[in-house]
């Protein structure tokens, strides 16, 4: 001991050089030059900002001092008391000239993610690119071989999703673990083995199990942690994993503005809101994304306000129950006792509303009037939360589109109790009359579940009756899986075979197709307004595709039109971005194929229709 610290002591001594002390608990000593003080009083020096792992490294010189009165002292040069105090004075002073040398950090790396799921993942991952950039991670590559970084956002709905994801981390951790010969060979191009990052719900879930899983992944961040990311990637340089899943009850990530993914196009994702209070029993969403909490109105209009400057021309306002939205940022009020907070006539809450302020409606009233010329959509909602406000504002503004995703789930009452989804299969097909008699072209779509604990072959019938009654336009149609921490893996067997499961899933699907054509096939002979997405993969040299209000793609021969709202008779192709009148003729029961008649403007379109409108209710 004594041998050693005479080492260090005569290490202090010699001026101009770093000292790093390491520990396991990564406290680290960094050494300035001395000289004795002058009688100015005390020098300062400045400690120039190198490379990311030095600066980490030095925030532990601080809990050094205790142990320095064990030091012997030497007369010729300064004590580690000396230093102690000499550093302190540092932070208090203004740069000066550079008095520390040491190597510079290796390069900050480069960005290769991938995202599973559900919209607001994609959004969640133009955050995190967001954030990361703001800490320095500026390039983005297309292949995992080439980065530094290789971010994988997940779902964890369902057993399927989580199992891609699984497969994808054994490649990832093929590349990290055989690096060098991956780079000796060709197959990386990456300057050191990439750091893997599992990012959404199902690090939200696993938590620390994926860490544990053979060194895979060396950060997992759940979904509302995703400003910790630059500092779990630096605790990596130190050898440890790094892990972040706390949920927040206000995280929004509202001052973040995201970077898009599709730089060059025409729709974007917005998110409004985060989180889900129902707690259905099958649902893993309230504990993996959290209670709700609602974006500030006016950041939402600003972030809208920025993409309509980029050229966007339909947005998708998002949210795990987006039309639960509720900004009480700006003002608050206690809701009625005994109230339903405007629910859908015949549904309920297993979580009663507080505080009261600015609901779907009225955000979907600010954003249709300030940007005319922008359409909007909205996913995914909940049956419970249309009241008629709602209702009305979608049929009065022409570019809220006519479009609602309704989930049903179940058409059993039997099941719907235990899914825990608040209310009932009669309340449900009124809910949809109500919808269409206010938005008479409206399309419907829906979310099912098969072979939910319990089913019956009755139950499962009535789900089938309740497709074909409705008619939907599209639908998501999965076999049931459970899923751990919900209500329904505490209290329920998973008891209905899977074979019986892909048995009623298939039954399911094929009574769907049979209503959803004739959705399609009710569109020929309409003048539809298509939003142009690009050229048809079928026909890349001579048709262009698009999706109309309703959501239908429509495809329609490229030849040159005229514009209803340019100042000249002159035609033109139309591009991307364009909207243009179709009329419909034919459907395949999955698309629709039109004739183009002119390029046009949302306003333009539907004050055409609504004089028509009127012309034909006068004659």
């Amino acid at each position: 001991m004594a041998t050693s610290l005479s080492s260090l002591s005569s290490i202090l001594n010699q001026p101009r050089h770093v000292v790093l002390l390491q520990k396991p608990c990564r406290f680290a000593l960094r050494l300035l030059s001395w000289k004795p003080a002058e009688a100015s009083g005390i020098r300062c020096y400045h400690r120039q900002r190198t490379s990311t792992r030095l600066q980490r490294r030095s925030l532990g010189s601080r809990s050094f001092s205790s142990s320095s009165s064990s030091l012997p002292s030497h007369s010729d040069g300064p004590s580690l008391r000396h230093f102690v105090a000499q550093a302190a004075a540092v932070t208090a002073c203004e740069p000066q000239a550079q008095n520390v040398v040491a190597p510079e950090g290796p390069p900050i790396g480069r960005i290769y993610h991938e995202t599973y799921g559900c919209q607001m993942n994609i959004n969640d991952m133009e955050i995190v690119l967001s954030i990361m950039k703001e800490a320095g991670y500026s390039e983005v590559v297309d292949v995992p071989e080439n980065a530094e970084v290789i971010f994988i956002n997940t779902c964890a709905i369902r057993d399927n999703a989580e199992q891609k994801v699984w497969q994808r981390l054994n490649y990832f951790w093929f590349l990290k673990r055989h690096w060098k010969s991956n780079v000796k060979i060709g197959r990386s191009q990456s300057t050191r083995p990439p750091k893997v990052v599992v990012l959404g719900c199902m690090a939200e879930r696993l938590k620390d199990k994926i860490l544990d899983a053979d060194k895979m992944v060396d950060v997992v961040c759940g979904p509302d942690a995703y400003r910790d990311l630059p500092r779990l990637l630096q605790d990596v340089d130190y050898g440890q994993q790094g892990i972040n899943t706390l949920l927040s009850l206000e995280e929004t990530y509202a001052d973040i503005s995201p970077v898009r993914i599709s730089k060059n196009s025409i729709s974007a994702f917005v998110s409004v809101m985060r989180g889900c209070n129902n707690m259905c029993s099958f649902c893993i969403v309230p504990f993996t994304r959290g209670r709700e909490r609602s974006r500030p109105v006016e950041s939402i209009v600003r972030e809208v306000g920025e993409l309509w400057q980029e050229g966007v021309k339909e947005v998708t306002l998002l949210g795990q129950n987006v039309n639960s939205y509720n900004d009480a940022s700006e003002y608050e009020k206690e809701a009625e006792a005994g109230t339903s907070w405007n629910y859908s006539e015949g549904f309920s809450s297993l979580c009663k509303v507080k505080n009261v302020g600015s609901r779907f409606a009225d955000l979907l009233d600010r954003l249709s009037t300030e940007f005319p010329e922008m359409r909007f959509r909205y996913t995914s909602p909940h049956p419970k939360d249309f009241p008629d406000e709602l209702l009305y504002i979608m049929r009065d503004r022409h570019n809220i589109c006519n479009y609602i995703h309704l989930p049903a789930q179940s058409g059993s009452n039997r099941v719907i109790e235990r899914m825990r989804r608040g209310y009932t299969r009669e309340a449900y097909l009124d809910l949809v009359q109500k919808i269409r008699r206010i938005i008479p072209d409206v399309g419907i779509s829906s979310d099912f579940i098969c072979g939910f604990y319990g089913e019956t072959e009755e139950d499962h019938e009535e789900t089938i009756s309740l497709v074909k009654a409705v008619g939907y336009d599209m639908a998501y149609m999965f076999a049931y899986s459970m899923r751990e921490k919900t209500h329904a893996n505490r209290n329920y067997d998973d008891d209905v075979p899977e074979k019986v499961k892909q048995r009623r899933l298939t039954e399911l699907i094929e009574a769907f197709r049979e209503s959803t054509g004739q959705c399609y096939d009710s569109q020929v002979g309409t003048t539809q307004l298509v939003l142009v997405e690009g050229p048809n993969k079928r026909a890349p040299d001579t048709e262009l595709i698009g999706k109309s209000d309703r959501g239908h793609r429509v495809s329609f021969v490229n030849v040159p039109l005229p514009d209803r709202d340019a100042d000249s008779n002159e035609e033109r192709n139309p591009k991307v971005g364009d909207y243009v009148e179709v009329r419909i003729q034919k459907s395949s029961r999955a698309s629709l194929y039109g004739e183009a008649i002119a390029i046009s403007k949302l306003s333009t379109f539907y004050n055409i229709v609504n004089e028509e409108t009127l012309a034909c209710a006068s004659s």
